[in-house]
């Protein structure tokens, strides 16, 4: 990644902030909706009106500049927004309707799988619908040693059951740097794009970002650090996760090439097969639980168009197969850390003695 012109130190909600006030700007077709995304208005007596700004605090301070005819806070009802998101994006609007959590992607299901991803087809193309969904996914906890304690219902990582289905994209950034580009990439796009954003990541992933308008393109993975010995694939905040392993592992004499997915669909399936065919060896990690996953899925790309290349077993690095506990002690050891990514390496490598 290569970062011209004047930047500043953002975090990775910052950063999305941004992307949105930009976007709002040059385009007066682009509205937010979701739950408290103005702050709610029973906080206005607080003198707190855009004092909340969601779960990531990401559409903080928007109202203020957009007013509530493009800023609207909706009833707790993601059927209702999200279905309402829809016909506006049918009709000529670009709305970018946050789900706090994707945990209730549950409860308008049937508004993205049957209606945003369907209608541009069932249409013959004559309809588009620039929509994009914004939402919160992962586990909250890592600011402290024993995590955040959110339980089942607000620590899911279900980017595999949305990828699954098509007509839709779905992107996972990990900096601010591409927090901010793939936010502004999926509001240009003509089709329904969900934006997967990593709880953690929401404070933790400070970096440059450039001040004005630029993308970074869906559909692309990038490799973010340069190894010879194996491949580690890394989505979300496993990418960070995967960096922290491939130093360890630097210092006990084995290069580990990173590649950071950032696409779920379409998922660049070159960048990591070109990265498996030079290192000839692949380990991909997931916060996600194992069955039907996008590590899995990943592996099995990588095994039925890379086979040749590869000198051992593809490994896959997941969550346990089971809810994500309330207790914090199992809630920090429940999503893969590096500490599990270099055994597995280091247990691949031991698998080719």
């Amino acid at each position: 990644m290569s970062i011209e012109g004047s930047t500043r130190d953002l975090t990775f909600s910052q950063a999305i902030n941004n992307a949105l006030r930009l976007e709002m700007r040059r385009d007066p077709t682009v509205i937010v909706m979701g739950e408290d995304v103005a702050g709610a208005a029973g906080r206005a007596h607080l003198g707190l009106s855009d004092a909340w700004g969601g779960p990531l605090r990401a559409t903080r301070g928007l109202i203020r500049e957009f007013g509530p005819q493009r800023v609207i806070d909706t009833p707790i009802s993601e059927m209702g927004f999200v279905g309402a998101a829809v016909g506006a994006a049918m009709t000529g609007l670009r709305p970018v309707v946050e789900i706090m959590f994707a945990d209730l992607i549950g409860c308008c299901y049937d508004q993205i799988i049957n209606q945003a991803a369907k209608m541009h087809y069932m249409m013959g193309g004559q309809v588009d619908l620039p929509l994009v969904i914004r939402t919160a996914y992962g586990m909250h906890g890592f600011k402290r040693s024993y995590g955040g304690g959110a339980a089942a219902q607000h620590s899911q990582t279900l980017y595999a059951v949305l990828a699954h289905v098509p007509g839709l994209k779905v992107v996972v950034p990990t900096t601010a740097y591409n927090a901010k580009g793939l936010t502004i990439a999926a509001i240009r796009d003509n089709g329904p794009v969900v934006v997967m954003e990593h709880k953690f990541l929401g404070s933790a992933a400070k970096g440059p970002v450039p001040e004005g308008e630029y993308t970074v393109p869906i559909g692309k993975a990038e490799v973010v650090r340069r190894g010879s010995d194996v491949t580690l694939c890394g989505i979300g905040r496993m990418t960070h996760v995967c960096l922290e392993a491939a130093e360890t592992l630097a210092g006990r004499g084995m290069s580990a090439e990173v590649v950071d997915v950032l696409t779920l669909a379409p998922l660049d399936e070159a960048t990591i097969l070109e990265s498996v065919s030079h290192t000839h060896c692949l380990v991909v990690v997931d916060e996600d639980t194992p069955t039907a996953s996008m590590a899995r899925d990943i592996a099995a790309r990588v095994a039925d168009k890379g086979f040749d290349s590869l000198d051992a077993p593809i490994k896959t690095v997941t969550a346990p197969e089971a809810p994500v506990p309330f207790a914090a002690v199992l809630e920090a050891r429940y999503a893969p850390r590096a500490a599990d990514v270099v055994a597995a390496v280091e247990g691949l490598f031991n698998s080719m003695d």
